[in-house]
Order: C-alpha cells, then sequence, then structure tokens
C-alpha cells in the first residue's frame, strides 16, 4: 500500500477560494496520519504560491483564517507544496517570489514518474 499521496490543483480557481478549502484541509489531515504529502500547485491555481496572493484569500468571507493559513496549517503538519516551473514564466516571477511553505518546483515529468510508478494515491482538485 502507498504512504505517499499527490495532490495536484490544476482545476481549483483562487478567483473561487471557496474551492480552496478541501484540498488544504485533506493535505493537513493525511500529513498528520502520517503519510507523505505532496501538494503541487499548477495552472491558475499556481498562483498560490506566490507571496501575497493566498494572504489576501479567505475560504469563508469574514472568517480570520487565510487560504495562507490553511496551507501552513498543512505545512506543519508535514505536508510539501511545489510549483510548477511552467507557472514562473507565466506569471512572470521567479522561485524568490514564492511563498515559504513552497518546497521548490516539481516540473511534469517528476510529478508524472511519480504517478506512472505507483509511488502515490492522486487526489486533483
Amino acid at each position: 500500500m502507498s504512504r505517499r499521496l499527490l495532490i495536484v490543483l490544476v482545476n481549483t480557481d483562487p478567483r473561487n477560494p471557496e474551492e480552496l478549502g478541501a484540498p488544504f484541509y485533506h493535505a493537513a489531515v493525511a500529513a498528520a496520519m502520517d503519510y507523505e504529502v505532496d501538494v503541487v500547485c499548477a495552472a491558475t491555481a499556481g498562483k498560490l504560491m506566490i507571496k501575497g496572493i493566498a494572504q489576501g484569500l479567505h475560504v469563508k468571507p469574514g472568517h480570520p483564517m487565510t487560504v495562507h493559513d490553511w496551507i501552513r496549517e498543512a505545512h506543519g503538519h508535514g505536508a510539501r507544496f511545489w510549483a510548477c516551473p511552467a507557472n514562473l514564466d507565466l506569471f512572470n516571477v521567479t522561485e524568490d517570489d514564492l511563498i515559504g511553505e513552497c518546497s521548490g518546483l516539481m516540473g511534469a515529468a517528476t510529478m508524472l514518474r511519480g504517478v506512472m510508478e505507483d509511488e502515490y494515491r492522486v487526489l486533483t482538485y
């Protein structure tokens, strides 16, 4: 049985912040259960790895917890967050512009190899 979970945010759009709670909550719970959790933020969801973006979003309007707080909680339990390298060019940013919880870049080949070699169970959002 695999002990690794890959969460891919590719269809989740930061313009709809109510979509952002579930993936980060699932990452936190899985990491707290001692699973190895990797979260890859790609496409528009890749903006969440850029400093300042997640800090300004709330899953529930008026709730004090920001999306960045959700990311911090999951990270605190051991989940690792990865940005898609193609997003750096897409959003005109560098690795220096990524939040501290981001472990770096995970490209398509690395992600797909892990999936195809049965290293991961996969959830997509």
